[in-house]
């Protein structure tokens, strides 16, 4: 309930994508307005409701809690490459699509934007609050 005098506090913009094809289609009408986008790109979700991959289980709890310093109003998408054997192939579309060009799982990137963490990088606070932080 809001009460006179109080305003909603603006949010980041969450988004979950499985596979390139829907990672695609919200890409093709994606808008963001002039904020920051940021997209964290990791191994697809076993029944457990962790990664296969054990790097991205491991990067995952510091990208998640770093994201909670994004600013209001910005874009954070968690986009799951697929299963082990989708991203093992050469011609998976994460690998060729030149809006990604993925080489490791997880990355994290600022859309549009030359930042970008990859690996073990992403499971270093400092670093992940740096590339959501950074102006530039």
């Amino acid at each position: 309930m809001i009460f006179a005098g109080q305003q909603w506090s603006k949010m980041v913009n969450k988004h979950h994508l499985k596979g390139f094809e829907e990672f695609s289609k919200f890409f093709q009408s994606f808008d963001a307005n002039d904020k920051l986008v940021h997209v964290y790109f990791t191994g697809s979700k076993l029944a457990s409701g962790e990664s296969w991959c054990p790097d991205c289980v491991r990067a995952w709890p510091v990208v998640e809690k770093e994201s909670e310093s994004l600013p209001d109003d910005s874009h954070f998408i968690v986009v799951e490459v697929g299963d082990r054997a989708v991203w093992k192939d050469p011609n998976c579309p994460f690998r060729k699509d030149p809006r990604t060009k993925l080489l490791v799982i997880p990355t994290l990137k600022r859309w549009n934007q030359p930042q970008k963490l990859e690996g073990d990088q992403c499971e270093k606070s400092d670093l992940v609050s740096m590339l959501f932080n950074d102006e530039d």
